[in-house]
């Protein structure tokens, strides 16, 4: 099967924090605009996260995330569930410390809720910077 961008502007997505709770400037909208000068800055601390509940249920197969370098995740974990389920771990991935768009396949998965988590940050203070998410697969 094809596979194509699952984020859509009814998918709801919440993040574990906004540098400085600047969300105009620093919101977690800025991961799906494609814009390459906006960017979701987390604020410091170990183990932030971005969660994406979609519309409908998807099966997802690849992930591509753009971080900035030096305030990218070397360790994330990738959980996932069905509505009115708790979340399972997927697996784990390891994306290099660098300013280009990386990819992931994963296992497929079907799920309605998807959970990223940054467990380790290259930055001293554990700030997460991403210029762009994108979650792929297929609608079901």
């Amino acid at each position: 099967m094809p596979t194509a961008p699952l984020i859509c502007s009814e998918t709801v997505s919440r993040v574990s924090s906004v540098l400085h709770r600047d969300a105009k400037q620093f919101g977690k909208k800025h991961m799906f605009d494609t814009s390459e000068e906006t960017c979701w800055n987390s604020d410091q601390g170990s183990s932030q996260w971005v969660m994406l509940e979609f519309p409908q249920t998807v099966k997802v197969s690849q992930l591509q995330i753009q971080f900035q370098g030096g305030f990218a995740s070397q360790l994330c974990t990738l959980e996932g569930g069905r509505k009115g389920e708790e979340l399972v771990k997927i697996s784990d991935f390891y994306p290099e410390d660098i300013n280009a768009l990386q990819s992931f396949r994963t296992e497929e998965t079907m799920l309605d809720k998807l959970k990223i988590t940054f467990e380790n940050s290259t930055d001293f203070f554990g700030r997460i910077v991403v210029y762009r998410l994108s979650v792929l697969g297929e609608k079901l």
